[in-house]
């Protein structure tokens, strides 16, 4: 499947949700449908998974990266540019991968009135197995944190539970009922359950998105 709905697509969630990963393979699969993607990196909270640091990888792809200005360095302030704003605006299909929590979603604020006049996708990422969203009641708090930082509504949850190089179909397949606890809760539609190529789901979860892992921590 291809889950993007709308032109502009905001990733938003909880640290350690996997939203750089989620996105990198939504700018992707884009670009291979012929499309001219732009991948907007506004994480300017999170020294370790930015999007912008995959920046040779996509744009090899056909993927434009507009990332924090110290992005590849080892500065740990990193400041959004201006052509951010232009991206918004003009990109054909535009993925914005948005820093964790309200923290990380208080840089979407400043382009709220922007992207609001785009209609955009907002796109809460769930992982059951993150601290302090195990439970569906916890998610649905940060969400309204997010939603309060950012001036944005979300639109759809996307579940990407995972434990890293421990998930297998278990630990997916596990993580369906919170999911979709946390879609009723919130009155949003669950968009999709992201699974990594070669864990076969078919038949037990609906609405799958296979992707590939490309974000990894310095350490791992």
């Amino acid at each position: 499947m291809f889950p993007l709905e709308r032109r502009v697509t905001v990733v938003c969630g909880h640290y350690g949700a996997g939203k750089t990963n989620l996105s990198i393979n939504l700018a992707l699969d884009s670009a291979r449908r012929g499309e001219r993607p732009v991948l907007i990196d506004m994480d300017v909270v999170n020294p370790y998974f930015r999007s912008a640091d995959y920046a040779g990888m996509l744009a090899g792809e056909g993927v434009r990266v507009v990332g924090p200005n110290f992005a590849n360095t080892n500065l740990d302030t990193p400041s959004l540019p201006g052509e951010i704003a232009g991206a918004i605006d003009e990109g054909e299909r535009v993925i914005v991968d948005a820093g964790g929590d309200d923290a990380g979603a208080t840089a979407l604020g400043v382009y709220a009135g922007r992207l609001a006049a785009c209609d955009p996708d907002v796109l809460y990422v769930v992982n059951r197995y993150r601290s302090l969203t195990t439970r569906p009641e916890e998610a649905v708090q940060i969400l309204r944190e997010i939603e309060a930082a950012s001036h944005l509504k979300a639109t759809a949850v996307a579940n990407n539970s995972h434990l890293k190089q421990r998930t297998d179909a278990r630990v997916v397949s596990e993580s369906a009922a919170f999911a979709e606890e946390v879609a009723r809760l919130t009155g949003l539609p669950l968009r999709f359950t992201a699974v990594p190529r070669g864990i076969n789901l078919l038949n037990k979860i609906q609405n799958i998105y296979p992707i590939d892992v490309y974000v990894r921590a310095p350490w791992e």
